[in-house]
C-alpha cells in the first residue's frame, strides 16, 4: 500500500504545473485557515461538550477535527496521536471509524441520489 501511494504521489507531482496554481495560493490559504479555525471551534464548543467533557470526548473531538480537515484516515491519525501521549480511548476508536466509514458513506449515497433525482426533475 505504501509503495503504491508513493508511486501515485510521484506521478501526480511530476505532471503538476505549479506555476498555474500561483494565482490560487492566497484564496486557498484563506479557505484553509477559515476551515481550520471553524473546525477547531466546533470541536471544542460543540463536540467536546456534547460528548461529555471527559477524556473520551477529547479524543472524539480530535477525531472530529480529522474529519473536518480530511477524512477517516486523518481522524484516526489525530486520535492515535492523542492516545499515544495520554492513554487509550476504546470508545473513540469504536465510534469514529464506524461513523466515519460506514454511516457517512450511507448518508452521502442517499444525499447524492436525492440531489440527482431532484436535478433530473427540473
Amino acid at each position: 500500500g505504501n509503495v503504491s501511494l508513493w508511486l501515485f504521489l510521484a506521478f501526480a507531482m511530476m505532471t503538476l504545473n505549479l506555476w498555474e496554481l500561483v494565482a490560487l495560493a492566497l484564496p486557498m490559504i484563506v479557505i484553509l485557515t477559515a476551515q481550520a479555525v471553524c473546525m477547531v471551534l466546533f470541536a471544542v464548543f460543540v463536540t467536546f461538550r456534547f460528548c461529555g467533557r471527559d477524556y473520551d470526548a477529547a479524543v472524539l473531538a480530535a477525531g472530529h477535527c480529522g474529519f473536518g480537515l480530511g477524512a477517516t484516515p486523518t481522524a484516526m491519525v489525530n486520535m492515535q496521536t492523542v492516545t499515544s501521549h495520554y492513554g487509550p480511548s476504546h470508545m473513540a476508536f469504536i465510534v469514529v471509524p464506524l461513523v466515519g466509514a460506514f454511516f457517512i458513506d450511507l448518508i452521502n449515497a442517499v444525499v447524492i441520489q436525492s440531489i440527482l433525482y431532484k436535478s433530473c426533475l427540473f
